[in-house]
């Protein structure tokens, strides 16, 4: 069968569920948090604890992937991430502990941070300027579309089959993807990086590219970016479950409103790129952000109960992460072509260290106010519209 070619929807398509994956890990499973904690006689930040092992494996997946893949190929090290993946997401299936689901659960992350950072660097290997800012943009709306889906389609899942089924199903979509991959994407690595493979060398590379203000200023927009997003993906369960008093479809149905304004976020990111170019995208972004977290804020003090109140500014701060989250990433790219792999994990690394940081302070507070959740947010969109100076200064973008 022949191999996709660089542009085309098909080659859009795979790349966008490969990015997916990571989502797919949070939100499908979300709606059964509270199921998981009762099963286990655990408490909220305990049951917290799988999804921030999740993000901490995946924060440590990424030191190795990117180095790796600048040295063997793209393909062959994203194959291995998503038999990992399988295989800890059986795991995760069968776990007879609280502990052993943790534990399997920072493994799933370890496997899903493969296809993520690859079809990243997959898209710089092919792909400059505004190019690439477009195509991460069109890579996001999927990202967007599958955990639009996933929270109902857990909540289903949830409701029939109970909270290990969700995981038996992620087993299957990942097969499906590592065939896909196995006959239909090419190896885009032109030129491997001759030097060796060790870790001495990666922290060399890693430590050369945090003294490159190209690469730091444009990680620390996206790490707060995405920190600000899992801050309330990681509480929105038991504050919509527990404070709102919604059902698990119910989460599910006022999740999908957040995750629209992200769809629509990079949507129009699209369209502003095309015609504006990616720096006023971030511009953008950031400053919606910004405004949707001060917003959220206000209304958790002034109107706690009213659950509009929590999902409005909650859409319009994704819309900002649509904006923002994709153009970031291509702007830490850009520089650096020869090194694409290895820019694109420490970007996910600075990305899901902090995220899981952000996430584990909020599981531990949320269970008492949701103003955990929304100050969470607020603080994260307020850093990142103050790293915009610093931004324009070291942008190369045309």
């Amino acid at each position: 069968m022949a191999h996709l070619k660089s542009g085309t929807l098909g080659m859009t398509i795979l790349l966008g569920l490969l990015t997916a994956i990571g989502p797919l890990s949070t939100d499908m499973y979300l709606p059964s948090l509270p199921s998981i904690q009762q099963h286990f006689g655990a408490t909220t930040a305990q049951a917290q604890w799988t999804l921030s092992a999740y993000l901490l494996g995946f924060a440590l997946g990424q030191v190795f992937y990117g180095p790796l893949s600048d040295r063997r190929g793209r393909k062959q090290v994203m194959l291995a991430g998503l038999a990992l993946y399988a295989f800890a997401n059986l795991a995760s299936a069968m776990a007879p502990s609280l502990e052993v689901l943790i534990a399997a659960r920072f493994l799933q992350g370890v496997g899903a941070a493969g296809p993520m950072v690859l079809a990243r660097a997959i898209v710089r290997d092919l792909h400059g300027g505004r190019e690439a800012g477009q195509m991460l943009a069109r890579m996001g709306t999927i990202m967007g579309i599958v955990p639009a889906i996933a929270p109902m389609l857990g909540a289903g899942i949830e409701i029939l089959s109970g909270w290990r089924m969700n995981f038996l199903a992620v087993v299957f979509l990942a097969i499906a993807l590592g065939i896909a991959v196995a006959r239909r994407l090419p190896e885009t690595l032109r030129q491997p990086l001759v030097s060796p493979f060790s870790v001495r060398e990666i922290m060399r590379g890693y430590g050369e590219l945090c003294r490159d203000g190209r690469f730091t200023s444009f990680a620390l927009l996206s790490a707060v970016t995405y920190a600000g997003l899992f801050a309330f993906i990681s509480g929105s369960s038991f504050v919509m479950q527990g404070h709102f008093g919604l059902s698990p479809a119910g989460f599910a149905a006022t999740f999908g409103v957040m995750v629209l304004g992200y769809i629509l976020g990079t949507v129009m990111a699209q369209k502003v790129v095309a015609s504006k170019g990616s720096l006023r995208a971030i511009e953008i972004g950031a400053v919606l952000q910004a405004v949707a977290g001060l917003a959220l804020l206000g209304f958790s003090f002034v109107m706690p109960y009213w659950l509009a109140g929590l999902a409005v500014p909650m859409a319009f701060y994704a819309m900002g992460v649509g904006f923002t989250l994709p153009q970031s990433a291509a702007g830490a790219l850009m520089p650096f072509p020869d090194r694409a792999g290895s820019v694109s994990s420490l970007l996910g690394i600075m990305q899901m260290s902090f995220a899981a940081i952000v996430g584990a302070l909020v599981g531990a507070f949320v269970a008492q106010s949701p103003v955990a959740l929304t100050a969470a947010t607020a603080l994260m969109g307020l850093i990142g519209m103050a790293t915009l100076p610093r931004i324009r200064r070291v942008s190369t973008f045309s």
